[in-house]
């Protein structure tokens, strides 16, 4: 197994000024599964297809363990790719398919079939070793292409998007059998995805790009709690964290009708009149039907998921009428078009400089 290192990694694209990838530092551990997140175009892919060896590193270096592959064609790299769209060949049997990078190494075909059947019982496939991929389902499909990760037994597994072809609900399960497995293995995996829940649940750490510029790397956990910046902020969490620009007043903030005490020394550390505080939607307390305490939310959806409810909103906030996103009982649903009065829970807000988006409370 093997550390990955990427030691300020840039790519420029011919043609462009900009980098897709600007000096990527991140070093990830050996056995680790590290979640690279972030919305289209952020560089996400860009740095696992440098990784791999698909595109030309111009400035910095990437290891794997003590080796420098930053120049290495990907064949020599001892990585194993898991693509979006599977790249099976189709007029191969599932067991080809597997052993097929063992055939071209040259690998002895009982030890071939010793290892694929393995790897086809750990991933339920092995009732369909002679099944062409056009018999199979895309989940049976995505799990043939992990189970030719595998047969390789790589230093690093490289996985770009491969559930963005399931269905809702298979995507789910998936997520789980991945996560799963790696640890199983305890193999070195780098896993690129847009979708942040998917981030949030399978890595044992996240790092967001936006740009082409790390914004933050941590623990999920962490990064829910404390994010760096306003865009981690915005982006980490479903629904979205609310972030709403608010005058300063003696004590704390001034939200609505009310004053909500914020740490000091967060407020000290900035020279703007107001801040932008960040409140998640299970953060905020809902002040009886009598209060004028708070912000007051007129209701425009109310979305019931079971287990709670999401009130989508509008709240004058100065001059500026702003979306918000309430959690509310699911028992105690409001009329669409009637008024909530919401405050945010001491202790659970985020204080960010307006100015330059980075965090300021602790």
């Amino acid at each position: 197994m093997a550390t990955v290192t990427f030691d300020k990694a840039t790519r420029i694209y011919p043609g462009s000024e900009k980098p897709a990838v600007d000096s990527l530092d991140i070093a990830i551990e050996d056995g680790e599964f590290l979640v690279l997140v972030g919305p289209s175009g952020c560089g996400k892919s860009t740095s696992l297809r440098m990784l791999a060896g698909l595109e030309d590193v111009n400035g910095g270096a990437i290891r794997i363990g003590d080796r420098d592959v930053t120049h290495l064609p990907p064949k020599d790299r001892d990585i194993a790719m898991v693509f979006q769209n599977y790249a099976l060949y189709p007029h191969m049997t599932v067991a080809d398919n597997m052993g097929f990078a063992l055939k071209i190494a040259g690998v002895p075909k009982a030890e071939i079939r010793k290892k694929v059947e393995e790897a086809a019982k750990i991933l339920d496939l092995t009732e369909y070793l002679d099944r062409k991929p056009k018999a199979l389902s895309g989940g049976q499909r995505q799990r043939v292409a992990m189970g030719r990760a595998i047969v390789r037994e790589p230093q690093v597994f490289l996985m770009d998007e491969p559930l963005s072809n399931l269905d809702a609900k298979l995507r789910v399960s998936t997520r789980t059998q991945i996560a799963s497995l790696q640890r199983r293995l305890g193999i070195t995996t780098v896993y690129v995805t847009h979708d942040q829940v998917e981030a949030m649940t399978m890595g044992d750490r996240v790092a967001v790009l936006k740009d082409g510029l790390l914004q933050q790397i941590d623990s999920p956990r962490n990064m829910y709690d404390k994010p760096a910046n306003l865009f981690v902020a915005g982006f980490i969490g479903s629904p979205a964290m609310n972030l709403v620009e608010v005058p300063i007043a003696d004590g704390g903030v001034k939200f609505g009708n009310s004053v909500v005490p914020v740490d000091r020394d967060a407020l000290a550390a900035t020279t703007d009149k107001t801040v932008t505080v960040g409140v998640r939607p299970e953060h905020f307390d809902v002040a009886g039907p009598d209060s004028d305490l708070g912000l007051a939310v007129t209701v425009n959806v109310v979305e019931e998921t079971g287990a709670d409810a999401y009130v989508y909103g509008t709240a004058k906030v100065g001059d500026e009428s702003k979306d918000l996103v309430v959690r509310v009982n699911s028992r105690d649903v409001p009329e669409k078009g009637s008024q909530l009065h919401v405050v945010p829970r001491s202790g659970e807000t985020h204080v960010f400089s307006t100015s330059t988006g980075e965090r300021l409370s602790d």
